[in-house]
């Protein structure tokens, strides 16, 4: 007899039996209200009718035509569709599964395109669990510990948390990018560096809006030395943040390379890079490939996705229900000196938990976490010290169900810190 891996831990003890629109059922038939989107995966949703049409239909004609050894329709379609919705410039798509593995893929093409070794990537950030993208990353322990050495070629430089230095965003982002020379001028030779790889929005390193000011000096630098901007918009991208694209917050700013997944397909597997033909075509052949990526029915479900978010204008409404949620959770931890920041941008709000003295208070976001769970509101939480709990509705969210999550999240803050 096997079972799951003891390492798969749950974050809440909900064991889901169906999914719809923004709630969940377990097993009893008990409703949640899910504000984990599948960690910013289901977008449209759970089992948005469109999407499961979709994939229905797919399934009874072609499940895998695996894209080296045939084409199939789904896959250029979406090709051609993504095209609608990438800035300008950006033409090219590769496909594959995990937002690991497009990472990785998107390292492999600035290096090729380059022909530079060093990635510089920002303290806090996620890009992955796999090895070349765990080497990038930051936001946790966890997800670096016990597998060293890590992949080389990799340096960090400060990201502008303007909370936690507790300076002004201004005076945080001219920091940050001071130190950002330092790096170039010293463990990071500029000569040597293929690309900058940054989250429009901090993910699991806290839900923190990367400054658009901050972005406007990426793109300085990297046009001066002749770097590549990698956009890791795999938990911002399609919508989540109240633009399409998460970097396209910060006016005048276009990376090199966009990465994305989750939101992407509604809950299929599927990732993708984006970049300029002129610069994929700098990938040397056969990097690019893999046995499941743009399969066919996750392509299909990708399709639909991208009528739903165009047809029902969610990422207006990420916009507006966004701002909705995130000035009702400031005002809930009014008088709560447990909550030291309440921030965010679009449907990425993040709660941050703190001790009488300020330090972070992992302990009390795990608590206040739970007592959601227990009213019936499902949240995750991040950070580098666990002290995080972030909230990630479903793009469908309307404003009665961001009200009804509010309502529930004041009960969980009472029950949890009285």
């Amino acid at each position: 007899m096997a079972q799951l891996s003891p390492l798969l831990k749950q974050a809440t003890p909900v064991q889901a039996a169906r999914g719809e629109g923004v709630y969940l059922y377990d097993t009893d038939d008990r409703r949640y209200l899910d504000f984990t989107a599948g960690i910013g995966v289901t977008s449209t949703g759970h089992c948005h009718p469109t999407v499961v049409q979709a994939a229905q239909e797919q399934v009874g004609t072609l499940i895998h035509g695996q894209y080296t050894t045939v084409m199939h329709q789904p896959l250029l379609k979406l090709a051609d569709r993504l095209g609608e919705v990438l800035p300008e410039g950006i033409d090219s798509v590769f496909f594959t599964n995990s937002g690991s593995e497009a990472v990785e893929a998107s390292v492999r093409l600035a290096r090729q395109a380059t022909g530079r070794s060093t990635i510089v990537a920002f303290e806090g950030g996620f890009h992955g669990r796999t090895f070349g993208a765990a080497a990038l990353t930051t936001s946790g322990a966890k997800i670096r510990a016990g597998i060293g050495p890590m992949m080389g070629g990799v340096a960090f430089s400060p990201f502008p948390f303007a909370y936690r230095y507790g300076w002004s965003e201004e005076e945080t982002v001219e920091f940050a990018l001071r130190e950002l020379d330092r790096v170039l001028a010293s463990s990071a030779p500029a000569s040597d560096v293929a690309a900058f790889i940054i989250e429009p929005v901090l993910g699991e390193g806290g839900y923190v809006p990367t400054p658009a000011a901050f972005l406007r000096g990426l793109r300085e630098r990297a046009d001066k030395h002749g770097i590549l901007i990698i956009a890791d918009e795999v938990q911002t991208g399609y919508g989540r943040t109240g633009r399409f694209w998460g970097h396209q917050h910060a006016e005048g700013f276009t990376p090199d390379i966009i990465v994305t997944a989750k939101g992407l397909a509604s809950g299929f597997p599927l990732s993708a890079i984006a970049a300029p033909t002129a610069l994929m075509e700098k990938a040397w052949p056969g990097s690019q490939g893999g046995t499941y990526g743009g399969n066919a029915v996750a392509c299909a479900a990708a399709l639909a996705t991208l009528d739903v978010v165009e047809q029902e204008g969610l990422v207006e409404n990420a916009r507006v229900q966004g701002e909705r949620l995130l000035a009702g959770v400031r005002e809930s931890a009014e008088n709560v000196p447990a909550i030291g920041d309440v921030r965010g941008r679009g449907l990425m709000v993040g709660i941050e938990f703190v001790d009488a003295d300020g330090r972070p208070d992992g302990a009390t976001a795990a608590k206040v976490h739970a007592a959601a769970a227990a009213q019936g509101l499902l949240l995750l939480t991040c950070g580098v010290f666990g002290n995080i709990v972030r909230m990630i509705p479903p793009l469908v969210v309307t404003a009665d169900q961001i009200d009804e999550g509010l309502a529930l999240w004041t009960k969980a803050l009472n029950d949890a810190l009285s």
